[in-house]
């Protein structure tokens, strides 16, 4: 994802998901704050909802399954 700060100094953002483990990384580079126009912002809002649900289906495909197979006793 391409979007910079509403000022020009060339500020970045960037948004990632961890394929090990699910965590979502958001990155601001080269400044400590940015400042993003509405539609910039959105952008980013939408990647961030876009990582969580890649990161939510891996960490779910990761986790031990249950064991489905056992049936009460008579």
């Amino acid at each position: 994802m391409k979007v910079t700060d509403a000022t020009g100094n060339g500020v970045e953002v960037d948004v990632a998901t961890n394929l090990l483990n699910g965590t979502v990384r958001l990155s601001v580079l080269w400044t400590q704050e940015i400042y993003l126009h509405p539609d910039d912002a959105e952008r980013v809002a939408q990647s961030l909802l876009r990582a969580a649900e890649h990161g939510r289906r891996l960490a779910e495909a990761r986790k031990p399954e249950t064991d489905q197979t056992t049936s009460p006793s008579d």
